[in-house]
């Protein structure tokens, strides 16, 4: 996964602003094989390449040092909690449970 961080970033930044690969890439300043490798993880920019590009984009990435969200481990512990019965009224209700996504 490690290996794909860069180019999901550079996709996501290209479809944010609705490019083509091919004008994306003019817009970085490389060529649209490069940005495709990119994308796809065969290929990483390293840290500052992958900074110019998008600041050529107009673009700047940024990295947030959060509290760790716990949301999923206390609806986790809730849900455990409830009978057979309620799980099955919360579901029939469109509710997805977590327990449903192991």
């Amino acid at each position: 996964m490690e290996e794909q961080v860069a180019g999901s970033l550079l996709r996501s930044a290209r479809l944010r602003l609705g490019l083509s690969q091919t004008a994306f890439a003019d817009l970085l300043g490389i060529a649209q094989p490069t940005l495709s490798a990119y994308e796809s993880g065969r290929r990483q920019p390293t840290v500052p390449t992958l900074l110019r590009m998008l600041a050529n984009a107009g673009l700047e990435l940024r990295f947030e040092i959060a509290e760790l969200d716990t949301h999923d481990r206390v609806l986790a512990e809730w849900e455990r909690t409830l009978d057979e019965a309620t799980r099955q009224r919360l579901r029939s209700q469109g509710y997805r449970l977590a327990s449903d996504a192991a």
